[in-house]
This record gives structure tokens, C-alpha cells and sequence, in this order.
């Protein structure tokens, strides 16, 4: 089995270097889920074109849709999922053909490019849509999916092109981030849930003292793409959170800004609480720390609620907002979250008529509340509500206290990525070879080679 981030992503997510990592479950099941992805898997070659010319009919006048997605790990679940669009609609059948994350951009990418692509693909959100767009290879949305109308604006961001502002794909998740934590190890160890930033850094001296891992952070070479989630979950209320978002965008601040050098600090102010040797640890390692019951606090996605559950069923799991540490601009917790991707229409597909069809159920409750209970994910769609108690409890908290995760909504529109800037001075800071200071300073010079205040 395999820890994944939707990236989403993760969730990329969200996505690092232009794509979601991808991760393995914690020791034990590796190579049954291996086989059983491998027999999912579509048959395509090295092209990852997926062997079959595009206009193939089920049978009479059914129409097959291809429908490609970076998630391999969801094939079963998609398959109950479409069933049901199927069911209503009895002359499209749709194929489900993932690909690994970590190649799904190039794959996509060059099969739009052709004729042998998806007739609708799953789209990473923001500066990840954006080649397509600027090559014109979607439909735009814009009337027609009417139900657009009455999703949440915030991530409608992540599918809507960043010049021309139309919609190219319709929003299927959200993922929020905050601290999962050890129901079990807290009682045992007499922690609650912190109130102030004080009682967090309390209850991590407690639970080190005892010999366990306060946080399940991971640094090594493999994993950089979670510090900036490990920054925005500590340090988003510390830089001042959406109005000093707004400031960087109109440029009245910079990512030197005292307050956002302060947020960088807090990683390196937390590192005793981190593992031994937090730059050589890899994804896999925190997560069975954190599944074994040998970390009792884990920060990261609301994308690894299902993934840990599932690596151990037994596992009592309860989440909260980091409070505000010391000198922050904004006074109350903050959930962090972003839009996780849409699913667009290929410009190019002989079958657009069918392939809206589609991407219009998925703006249904039906899809929504499909999505949410079969993969266990917060879904895009208004008003669907999470059978799970506490992704329930995330989504609430994001409703009420939502702010943006700055780097990846924002600064992923050109090169370098801020985000990616970001993450790699970071790992220098924890291994002590530069200062927050200088990681500030090395993003604002990244971001404004290509980024441009009030566009």
C-alpha cells in the first residue's frame, strides 16, 4: 500500500517540481497494492497514450469516454463512482486511465497535443493549468456548466486561466492542512489539544521527554515538497495570513518582510520537536511513526486522514488549529487550504458533446457526495458534507477560518516556482547552512524574475 498526496495535492497538491510525489504505504502491504495498481493500470506503452485510438465505441451507439487522472491508487473507487454517471446516462461508458503522478503532467501535456488524448482530464489547480490554457488545449466552461455558479470563488481560482479569468475545469476537492493528532498518546501523556501556542510547545516537551516524536516532519531529499505545508500550518497566522497575501500581490509587501521572515524561523525554532536527523527523513518513515503510534502529532493534509486510517484502523486520530504563535498580525487559528484540481474537456475530443456531459455531473451533489464518502476527500461541490466526523470538522473549519496557502495559490505562474525556491532554502536552513533571513530574501529574488505586483 502507499501513502499518496492529491496533491494533490495533493494532493500538488499540492504538486512539487511540477508534480505530486509519490509515496508508499508504511511496511507490510508494498507489494500487494504494488500487483493490484499494476493489474488497474491502463495498458498503454511508453507514450503513456494508453493504447487506443480515441472515437472507439462500447458496443452500438455507446460512446467510451477516456478519462485520465494522476491517481492510480482510486481506480476502484472510480469505478463505483462512474457506475452511477452510467446508470443516468446509458450511452456514454467512460474509461478510467490514471497515471503516475510523478509523470502525469508530461503525459497530459503531450496528449492534448495530439490526437490521442483523454476526452476529459483531471487538471493540477493554478500555476499547473496554466500551460494548458495558454495552449489553448480545453474547453472553456463559462456557460456551459450552469452549476459552476454556486461553487465557492476561492476554488474556482485554482481552474480558471490567470490572464483571460475563464473556467477550464469544474473543482472536484479542497484539501485543508493542520495537525492530526494521537487521541491515545495525548491521554496517555496527559496533553490536550493546545490552546495558545505556548501549550503546543509545552505538550511537544512533554512528549519528547517520554520518548516519543512530537511532530512526524519530514525533510529528506525526497520530501522537500512538505515544508512549505509544514510552514504554511505553523506559520500562516505568524506572517499575517490573506492580508499580507493581498499586500504581496499589490506589492506593498515582499517576502522580506519581518513578519514573513519570523514565519521561517518557527521551522527552525520547532526542529528539536521534529525526528532525529529531520533532513534524511523520508515521507514513508514519518508516516509509520505517526500510523505506529511513535509520533503523536502530525502536520499535513487533510489528503492523509484517509491514507493513515488506513494503515491502521485502530488508530484514534482528532486534528487541530495551530494557535497564533508570538508577534502574529492575525489572532485567532487559521486552516490553510487550496484547491486541489478540476476535470476539464480536451479541445480536441471527437466526443465533446458527451465529455461536458460528464464534466456537468461532476458538478452534481451526486458526484460530489460520491467523491467525498468512496475516497474519504473534502469535495468541491456546494453543500455536499462529509460522512467522516472529522474531515467534517476540517471542512468547518475552513468555512469559518480559510486562508490561503500563499506560495502555491499565488507564486507558481512562472519560474523559478516560489514554492519550489521555498521548500529548497528551507532544508539548507535545517541543516544550518543559511538563515531565515536569507531564505526570505532567496524567494523574493526567485518570485521577481517573473512576478509582477497587481497583475
Amino acid at each position: 500500500m502507499a501513502f499518496t498526496y492529491t496533491h494533490g495535492a495533493r494532493r500538488t497538491g499540492y504538486e512539487p517540481k511540477g508534480s505530486l510525489m509519490k509515496r508508499r504505504w508504511i511496511a507490510g502491504a508494498i507489494g500487494v497494492l504494488a500487483v493490484a495498481l499494476s493489474a488497474c493500470a491502463p495498458g498503454g506503452g511508453a507514450s503513456g497514450q494508453g493504447g487506443e485510438a480515441q472515437g472507439d465505441k462500447a458496443g452500438g451507439d455507446k460512446v467510451t469516454l477516456s478519462l485520465w487522472s494522476w491517481r492510480v491508487e482510486d481506480v476502484r473507487a472510480y469505478e463505483k463512482i462512474l457506475a452511477k454517471f452510467e446508470e443516468s446516462h446509458p450511452k456514454i461508458h467512460v474509461e478510467f486511465k490514471p497515471f503516475q503522478a510523478t509523470e502525469y503532467n508530461n503525459i497530459l501535456a503531450t496528449g492534448l497535443s495530439g490526437t490521442a488524448g483523454p476526452d476529459v482530464a483531471q487538471l493540477r489547480a493554478y500555476g499547473g493549468l496554466q500551460p494548458l490554457v495558454e495552449a489553448g488545449q480545453l474547453v472553456p466552461l463559462d456557460g456551459k456548466v450552469e452549476a459552476l455558479s454556486g461553487f465557492d470563488a476561492k476554488l474556482l481560482e485554482g481552474a480558471k486561466g490567470h490572464k483571460d479569468g475563464k473556467i477550464y475545469g469544474v473543482p472536484f476537492a479542497y484539501q485543508t492542512l493542520q495537525v492530526l493528532y494521537n487521541k491515545k498518546l495525548f491521554g496517555d501523556n496527559g496533553v490536550q489539544p493546545p490552546a495558545t501556542w505556548d501549550d503546543m510547545i509545552a505538550a511537544a516537551g512533554k512528549l519528547k521527554a517520554a520518548g516519543i516524536t512530537p511532530f512526524a516532519v519530514a525533510a529528506g531529499p525526497d520530501a522537500t515538497w512538505t515544508l512549505p505545508i509544514v510552514h504554511e500550518i505553523f506559520g500562516n497566522a505568524r506572517y499575517g495570513s490573506t492580508k499580507f497575501r493581498d499586500a504581496l500581490l499589490s506589492g506593498e509587501k515582499k517576502f522580506t518582510d519581518p513578519d514573513f521572515t519570523a514565519s521561517i524561523k518557527l521551522l527552525k525554532d520547532l526542529e528539536p520537536y521534529f525526528p532525529k536527523d529531520v533532513v534524511a527523513v523520508k515521507i514513508p518513515d514519518v508516516q509509520a511513526l505517526f500510523a505506529t503510534g511513535k509520533a503523536a502529532m502530525y502536520p499535513t493534509g487533510s489528503f492523509d486522514l484517509a491514507p493513515v486510517l488506513a494503515a491502521n484502523p485502530s488508530l484514534e486520530v482528532g486534528a487541530f488549529q495551530v494557535p497564533p504563535p508570538p508577534g502574529s498580525p492575525v489572532t485567532t487559528p487559521v486552516t490553510p487550504g487550496w484547491a486541489d484540481g478540476s476535470f476539464g474537456v480536451n479541445a480536441k475530443s471527437a466526443h465533446q458533446a458527451e465529455a461536458l456531459e460528464l464534466v456537468k455531473w461532476m458538478a452534481t451533489p451526486e458526484f460530489g457526495q460520491l467523491y467525498a464518502s468512496e475516497l474519504k476527500q473534502l469535495s468541491a461541490v456546494p453543500g455536499v458534507t462529509p460522512s467522516d466526523p472529522l474531515l467534517a470538522e476540517m471542512a468547518k473549519n475552513y468555512a469559518a477560518n480559510g486562508a490561503p496557502y500563499t506560495l502555491l495559490v499565488d507564486f507558481r505562474y512562472g519560474q523559478p516556482n516560489g514554492d519550489a525556491v521555498f521548500r529548497d532554502e528551507v532544508q539548507k536552513m535545517l541543516v544550518g547552512q543559511t538563515d531565515a533571513k536569507a531564505v526570505a530574501e532567496s524567494v523574493q529574488k526567485g518570485v521577481e524574475q517573473w512576478f509582477k505586483p497587481g497583475n
